[in-house]
């Protein structure tokens, strides 16, 4: 009978103790089977560190949308609006683009050939920036970030387009709003070496900030002088010419 006992309470005493073991395996999370992310190997250039931060944004972006497409159909409303709410302030942060489509290699670009899928990026980003408002105070700019982003995926993509120069100097006026000089001055340069015809007055604004905001009078004067003889010659361009022509007679003074 104590056998009996004993050999009653090693298997009570093991239940429990399995239980035990069962219901604190059940409270861990278990492993992440994933494969790590990718390591950046030590002496990784810009471009690879920039993209690689590129391809996790869009990750994070799919896992989110794919979360919102899942709640949405098996309609638990409550997650639903929290991963709403995750991906609106994911695709509305500041996000910038570290190597500019207007730094990469660009000498032999020419805005030559149209292109209907360059045009749709172009207007939807004419449209996102109209969006933002006109007033500079009131600008809203999420959206004009939202609209860089367009332009230069533009300019990245579709290189030949005819929309390029339209498409850098729609960046110069963002970048220069949002104070980024240097960064503006090369989109508006790029605008009228793509091309020479461009419609904007790119020599003008580029020739305003080197002049007003970065004080390289020398640069500013030669713009001046390019924009008065090329873009000068357009009526809708009088005042951009007659204020270049003042600043050029001052810039001279200054110089003698």
């Amino acid at each position: 009978m104590a056998r009996i006992v004993c050999t009653l309470a090693l298997i009570v005493l093991l239940s429990v103790f399995v239980g035990c073991g069962d219901t604190n395996r059940s409270r861990l999370v278990a492993p992440d089977t994933r494969p790590p992310t990718r390591i950046i190997p030590a002496g990784a250039s810009e471009t690879d560190l920039v993209e690689d931060m590129t391809v996790n944004r869009q990750a994070y972006k799919s896992g989110l949308e794919q979360l919102v497409a899942y709640y949405t159909k098996t309609g638990n409303n409550m997650k639903l609006r929290l991963a709403q709410k995750e991906l609106t302030a994911l695709i509305t942060m500041p996000r910038y683009n570290y190597i500019q489509a207007t730094d990469i290699g660009l000498a032999n670009w020419k805005a030559t050939n149209p292109i209907p899928e360059a045009d749709d990026i172009y207007y939807d980003a004419l449209e996102i920036e109209k969006n933002a408002g006109t007033l500079p105070i009131l600008k809203n700019e999420n959206q004009l970030r939202l609209a860089l982003e367009k332009y230069n995926e533009l300019i990245k993509k579709h290189p030949s387009s005819d929309k390029i120069d339209d498409a850098a100097y729609k960046t110069g006026v963002i970048y220069e709003y949002f104070k980024d000089y240097e960064i503006a001055i090369t989109s508006f340069k790029r605008a009228f070496q793509w091309d020479p015809d461009t419609p904007h007055p790119a020599r003008f604004s580029a020739a305003r900030i080197l002049d007003q905001r970065l004080h390289r009078n020398a640069e500013a004067l030669q713009l001046y002088q390019q924009a008065v003889k090329i873009e000068g010659q357009f009526d809708k361009y009088r005042k951009w010419r007659e204020f270049a022509e003042k600043r050029i007679r001052e810039l001279q003074k200054l110089d003698e």
